[in-house]
This record gives structure tokens, sequence and C-alpha cells, in this order.
């Protein structure tokens, strides 16, 4: 029985030693990362470039100065990646010593050639003067707030519109006070009404009659 909790307490030393050995590993491996992204040809600050960590799917930005700072183990590959530049790739040194690492991360600008293009004019005076007068221009941002914003479009999404849930039910709800207060009698009728000739000939005035 002795010996069996000896061999307990000796595995459970061996268990804390490895664990705390393990940890002490971990610890000793993760960098801060640290510097700032400049241009390579006026050494101007890139904000927005993005400092990936490959095969980790994590990453971050530069700030507004260029400047970033991100956690990473010994051994990852850093990308750094921006558009209008070529993407560079540096790795952590394994042996680092210390848990911090700086970096100047230069970018050269990636040029991209276009397929060329040849302008020719057009053969006639007159030719020019058609294609001009039939190009169509189409409508700005001002245009368009102006045009959904006339009477006639209001008026046709008013008409094209279904009520909702408030107004279908205030509708009924008026057809059936109108329904009780005439029970039991006729319903006076509108035919000799002048308020009601009058919104009639309004009515027909902004064509509310006319097939849509």
């Amino acid at each position: 029985m002795k010996l069996f909790t000896q061999y307990g307490i000796l595995t459970l030393v061996l268990f804390c030693s490895l664990n705390s050995f393990a940890q002490n590993t971990q610890q000793d491996s993760v960098i801060q990362l640290y510097g700032v992204v400049m241009t390579a040809d006026s050494l101007d600050a890139l904000p927005s470039t993005s400092v990936i960590v490959e095969d980790k799917m994590r990453g971050t930005f530069t700030n507004s100065q260029g400047v970033f700072s991100i956690v990473v183990l010994k051994g990852d590959h850093i990308r750094f990646s921006c558009v209008g530049f070529k993407d560079k790739v540096i790795s952590i040194p394994e042996n680092l010593q210390g848990n911090q690492y700086s970096v100047i991360q230069l970018m050269v600008t990636d040029t991209a050639y276009l397929p060329a293009t040849i302008l020719k004019p057009r053969p006639t005076r007159a030719q020019f003067e058609r294609d001009f007068v039939n190009t169509y221009v189409p409508a700005d941002d001002l245009e368009i707030a102006r045009q959904n914003n006339s009477e006639a479009t209001r008026r046709a999404l008013i008409a094209a519109m279904p009520a909702d849930g408030r107004e279908a039910v205030g509708a009924q709800m008026r057809a059936n006070a109108q329904k009780y207060t005439y029970q039991g009698q006729v319903p006076p009728q509108n035919i000799f009404n002048p308020f009601a000739w009058a919104e009639f000939i309004q009515a027909w005035k902004r064509g509310d009659f006319k097939k849509k």
C-alpha cells in the first residue's frame, strides 16, 4: 500500500512538472509583434494595411499612421497586404530571444498594365452630331430624387402600395360605423351634395379615373 502511495505521488509530481514545462514553453513562444508599414519610395505611412497570420485565420489592420500590433507565435508567417502594393511575407524567428519583435515593413508599388486602347474619331461631323444627340445620359442622384418626389410618382406609389394592418383595421372600423349608423334605413345619397361634386371634379381634373 505504501509503495502504491509513493508511485501515485511520483506520478502527480511528474504530471505537474510536465504541465508547468508546457505552459512555460507556450508562454516563451508568444511574441508581441509591432511596427509600422510605409511605402518604399516615399516612406509615407500606409493605413488600413492587412497584417495576417497565415494559416491561423486572424490578423489586424494598421491605423492612420501605419502602426500595428498583434500577438503571434515564434515561427509564424506574417503577410502584409495593401491595395496597389505587392504582398510581403515575413517569418518570426524561432530562436528569437525575448517576447517582443519590431519591424519596419516597406511596401513596393504593384504596377498594373492594362491592355492598349485605340481611340478613333468619328468618320464625319454629321455622324458625330447624330451620336451625340442620341447618347443616353443617365440621371444623377438629384434628378432621381426629384423624379421620385413628383406628385405623379407619389400618387402612383400610393395607389400601388397595399394598406398595412393599421390602415386596414381603420378602414374596416369606419365602414362598420357607417353601416351601423344607417342600419334599418336607406343611406343618404351624395348626388345632390355640392361638396361631393366639387371633390369629383377635382379628381377628374387630376386624372384619377384614367386607366393606369
